[in-house]
C-alpha cells in the first residue's frame, strides 16, 4: 500500500507547479525540499521520548502542507488544531494529543495566550516570525529523510467533536490517507493536469482527506485559499484555473447568495464533492456555475461512507452499501423501512429510525486515547456510526439526525453539554437545555431553552454581552433561538423531553427570541418571522426535517 511518504518522494524533480497561494507559487520539486528542511528541524526539537505529535494552528497558508508533508517523511503525526476553539477547551485539545511541538501563526498568538500547555517558548513556532526563518535557515539545504514509513504510521490526529464534550481525535494512517486520495482520484478522473482549489480549514478531514489526498496522489497542483470566501470564490478559482474545490455544510450556499453573474459559467471548474449542500442548491449551483456537485456521507473516521448515485432521490444520500444496515442502537435489531405519506412525510419515524452501521470490514483506526468512544463506534467487529438515517424502499438512506447530544452547524460537530455548561453560567437561569433544530439548507442551527429564576426576565442585549465575553464559547455555539420556557418539559421518568422539544423547535407557543443571522442582535421571533422562515425551508425542500 502506497504511503504518503513515498508521494512526497515522488515530488522530487517535478518541476511542475505543485502549490498555489495568493501571487506565489511553488513546484512539486520546492514542496518537497520545504518538507525536508521542516523533517529536519522537527528532529532537532523534538527531545529524547517526546511524542513527535505537531499540533498545527494555522489557517490554509502554505505552511500548513509543507509541515503536513515534512511530518509525513519524519514519520511524525500531525495534529489538527481547530482555531474556532477557545481558552480551556482549546488547552485541552493540544494537550491530550500529547503535542510536543505546535506550529502557529501571529494571527492566532492571541488564542495561545495565558494557556497552560506545558510547552517551552522554543517549540512554538510562528511561522511569520522573522525568527522562525532564522530557524529555518541551517536546514535550507536538508535532504528528504530516508525512513522506513510503512502504511501503518499514524500521520494525523484530526479532532471531531463527541457527545460527552470532550471531542476525540480521529487517528489516520499514512495507508489510509492515501488510499482516501487514490479512490477519490479514480472516482473523479484527477491527473497531473488538475487544480484542487482548498477553501475549506485544512484542520478538518474535508480538506485533506476529500481535497489534499487526492492531488498528492495524482501529482496535480494545490491552490490554497486562507479561509473561505463567498465573494472571492469564482475569482479564485479562474485565477488557479482550478478545476476540483470541496465543501462542507453552507458553503454552497453561501456562494448562490453572491450577486449573479452572466458570465459565472466562463470557469475551468468540473467538479465539486463535498457535504450538506440540499437538493435545491445543488441545481442551482450546477446551472449557474456549470460544475457538477457530488454528494457523500462519510466521516474522518473512515468507518463508512455512503456516496451519493445517479437516480438517487431527492433528500437522500445515497443507496445503502451492501456492507451496511440500520439497527436499533438498543435491541441491535435491524429497522424496517420507511413509510411516508402523499407529501412525502415520514410515518413510521420511530421504528424505520435508526443507526446506520458497517456490519463488514471498514478502515476505522481508532480514536487517540479514547477506549470508551472506541468500544462505542466499535461492537463485535461491526462499526456504530452514531448518526440514525432512515431507509426508503429501494434502499436509498435519508439522514434524520445525530446522536442527541451533538450537533452540526457549518460543518462543526458542536457537543451539546459544553453549549449548556456555558450558558448554564449566565446569572438569570435556572435551567438550561441545548438541541439543535435543521438549518433550512443543511445540518443544524443551535436553539436553548430557558427557564429562568423565580422573578428573573430575560434581557436580549444582557444575554448577547454574556455570549460576548465567554472566552470558551467558539465562533458556532451562541445559540441562534432561545426559548423562554416556564418549565423544562419532561418525560414520564423525568428525563428532559429534547425529542419534543427539537420537534417543537421555534414553532412553540412560548416566547422565543432569535438571530435572523449570526451576530446580529436577538429580537422577538414573531408570526411574521416564523412564516418568512418556514418559507424559507420550502424553498430548499427541508420542510420534512422540521418534523423529524
Amino acid at each position: 500500500m502506497v504511503t504518503i511518504a513515498e508521494l512526497v518522494h515522488a515530488q522530487v524533480g517535478d518541476h511542475r507547479t505543485g502549490l498555489m497561494f495568493e501571487d506565489r507559487t511553488w513546484t512539486h520539486d520546492q514542496v518537497a525540499r520545504a518538507a525536508a528542511a521542516r523533517a529536519a528541524l522537527l528532529a532537532d526539537l523534538l527531545p529524547a521520548g517526546a511524542a513527535p505529535h505537531v499540533g498545527v494552528l494555522l489557517d490554509n497558508v502554505p505552511e500548513f502542507p509543507m509541515w503536513l508533508e515534512g511530518i509525513a517523511v519524519g514519520g511524525s503525526t500531525l495534529v489538527g488544531i481547530n482555531s474556532t476553539r477557545r481558552g480551556a477547551e482549546l488547552t485541552r485539545d493540544i494537550t491530550h494529543a500529547d503535542c510536543s511541538v505546535v506550529v502557529t501563526e501571529r494571527a492566532h498568538l492571541p488564542l495561545l495566550e495565558g494557556l497552560d500547555l506545558g510547552l517551552p517558548a522554543e517549540r512554538i513556532l510562528v511561522v511569520d516570525d522573522p525568527a522562525y526563518e532564522e530557524l529555518l535557515a541551517p536546514y535550507a539545504d536538508a535532504a528528504l529523510p530516508d525512513l522506513d514509513v510503512d502504511a501503518a504510521t499514524r500521520l494525523l490526529i484530526v479532532f471531531t467533536s463527541g457527545s460527552t464534550g470532550a471531542p476525540k481525535g480521529v487517528i489516520c494512517s499514512q495507508g489510509r490517507l492515501a488510499g482516501a486520495g487514490t479512490a477519490l482520484t479514480d472516482q473523479f478522473g484527477f491527473d497531473q493536469d488538475s487544480v484542487n482549489y482548498i477553501c475549506m480549514p485544512m484542520f478538518h478531514g474535508n480538506a485533506l482527506m476529500a481535497n489534499w489526498a487526492p492531488a498528492m496522489r495524482a501529482r496535480g497542483a494545490v491552490a490554497l485559499r486562507r479561509k473561505f470566501s463567498a465573494s472571492g470564490f469564482l475569482d479564485d478559482v479562474r485565477k488557479f484555473d482550478a478545476t476540483y474545490f470541496t465543501y462542507v455544510g453552507r458553503a454552497i450556499s453561501y456562494l448562490l447568495a453572491t450577486p449573479e453573474q452572466p458570465d459565472d459559467a466562463d470557469n475551468p471548474l468540473r467538479n465539486g464533492f463535498g457535504t450538506e449542500a440540499g437538493t435545491v442548491d445543488m441545481r442551482r449551483f450546477e446551472a449557474r456555475f456549470g460544475a457538477k456537485l457530488t454528494e457523500g456521507y462519510g466521516s474522518s473516521e473512515g468507518g463508512m461512507n455512503v456516496n451519493w448515485r445517479p437516480g438517487t432521490p431527492d433528500r437522500a444520500v445515497g443507496p445503502c452499501p451492501p456492507n451496511a444496515a440500520l439497527l436499533d442502537p438498543e435491541t441491535g435489531k435491524e429497522c424496517p423501512r420507511a413509510v411516508f405519506d402523499a407529501a412525502g412525510r415520514l410515518l413510521n419515524g420511530d421504528e424505520a429510525i435508526g443507526e446506520l452501521v458497517n456490519l463488514g470490514r471498514n478502515g476505522f483506526e481508532g480514536y487517540w486515547r479514547n477506549e470508551a468512544a472506541n468500544a462505542a463506534r466499535s461492537r463485535d467487529g461491526q462499526y456504530w456510526t452514531g448518526d440514525h438515517f432512515y431507509q426508503d424502499a429501494d434502499g436509498y438512506l435519508y439522514f434524520a439526525a445525530r446522536s442527541d447530544d451533538k450537533l452540526r452547524v457549518d460543518s462543526e460537530n458542536l457537543s451539546v453539554a459544553t453549549i449548556e455548561n456555558i450558558l448554564s453560567r449566565f446569572d438569570p437561569v435556572e435551567t438550561v437545555i441545548v438541541y439543535g433544530v435543521p438549518d433550512p439548507v443543511s445540518g443544524d442551527q443551535v436553539m436553548a431553552a430557558l427557564q429562568l429564576r423565580a422573578g428573573a426576565e430575560f434581557d436580549a442585549e444582557a444575554f448577547a454581552a454574556f455570549l460576548a465575553g465567554q472566552e470558551d464559547l467558539g465562533t458556532k455555539m451562541a445559540p441562534r433561538f432561545v426559548r423562554i420556557a416556564e418549565r423544562i418539559p419532561v418525560t414520564a421518568t423525568n428525563k428532559v423531553n429534547k425529542v419534543g422539544l427539537r420537534r417543537e423547535g421555534f414553532r412553540t407557543a412560548e416566547p422565543v427570541w432569535w438571530q435572523s443571522e449570526r451576530g446580529a442582535a436577538y429580537r422577538p421571533f414573531g408570526a411574521d418571522d416564523r412564516t418568512a422562515l418556514l418559507g424559507v425551508y420550502a424553498a430548499h425542500g427541508r420542510e420534512n426535517a422540521l418534523d423529524l
